[in-house]
């Protein structure tokens, strides 16, 4: 029998308590896949949520080709839930985004594209000044102050830890395979703070960062209260960060010489049709 070969492209999406949206976001998970110029697989990570409800669509939804579901022990966070695909994936670029398909899934082929021309991390940028934003407008005053809330702590989060990285939070990255087998199994923050993490490492760890122009549909409004302590288990994530990086915590897999050697003889990435390229890649890139 002849084996099947592996995807190309890995989608992973953490979800947790999302029985009202996931009809939508299934909808929108099928198109993808079915118009997808790779071979594709979407690896849906339950977080072990509690919705029974949620449970069995998720299950339903997982008997789908290209489909794939994986179940946490016990309610472990989204930054274990992203490493636990990532690291379960077998294709050469990974992307992981959000459960309520905030970033449009097109926007994944443009991640993808710019693996392609040599990054080995991508990542969304909503502070690019080509992003796109799609919003009800009763939502633009509280967005206004969330966002000025943002660029503060992304500053800090420049000076402090990623130098030139404005977009830390957005829910839209991508890792090749040889970046994604060396950062995520290093990662032991499971909040929020995960994301700072993770491109600290690939930042420690010599790998190309690219930032990228994205389409973002804002369609949620979250407590002030809740924002303002998110900044602050946040801000103790960045601490702990730069603390464990100071203090050797984490082991850099390979000399720099050693690297560069490995990622020129690296498998080459899929590539796809360059009219889906250029349709994907619709806005300028920085």
């Amino acid at each position: 029998m002849r084996a099947i070969p592996p995807p190309e492209v890995g989608l992973v999406i953490p979800v947790h308590h999302c029985a009202g949206n996931l009809e939508r976001s299934f909808e929108e998970i099928e198109l993808f896949l079915r118009d997808a110029p790779l071979r594709t697989e979407v690896l849906l990570v339950d977080d072990h949520g509690r919705d029974p409800e949620a449970g069995r669509m998720l299950r339903r939804f997982a008997t789908r080709p290209g489909v794939r579901l994986l179940r946490n022990d016990r309610n472990r966070g989204k930054g274990f839930s992203v490493r636990r695909g990532m690291l379960e994936s077998t294709a050469q670029c990974r992307v992981f985004t959000d459960a309520d398909i905030a970033y449009p899934l097109d926007e994944v082929w443009r991640v993808v594209g710019r693996m392609q021309r040599g990054a080995d991390v991508a990542i969304a940028c909503r502070v690019h000044q080509d992003s796109q934003y799609v919003m009800n407008v009763s939502y633009l005053r509280y967005f206004y102050t969330r966002h000025l809330m943002s660029r503060a702590f992304n500053q800090v989060v420049r000076l402090a830890l990623l130098p030139g990285v404005r977009d830390t939070q957005a829910g839209l990255k991508g890792y090749t395979a040889r970046a994604a087998e060396q950062v995520f199994p290093q990662v032991r923050i499971w909040g929020f703070g995960f994301d700072l993490e993770c491109l600290y490492l690939a930042r420690r760890f010599g790998f190309r960062i690219d930032q990228l122009p994205v389409r973002f549909r804002y369609a949620d409004e979250p407590s002030t209260v809740r924002f303002v302590s998110d900044g602050v288990t946040m801000a103790a994530d960045l601490a702990r960060i730069r603390w464990r990086g100071w203090t050797g915590k984490y082991r850099v897999p390979e000399a720099p010489a050693a690297a560069a050697a490995a990622a020129r003889e690296r498998p080459a990435l899929p590539r796809f049709a360059a009219a889906r390229v250029s349709r994907a890649s619709s806005v300028s890139l920085s």
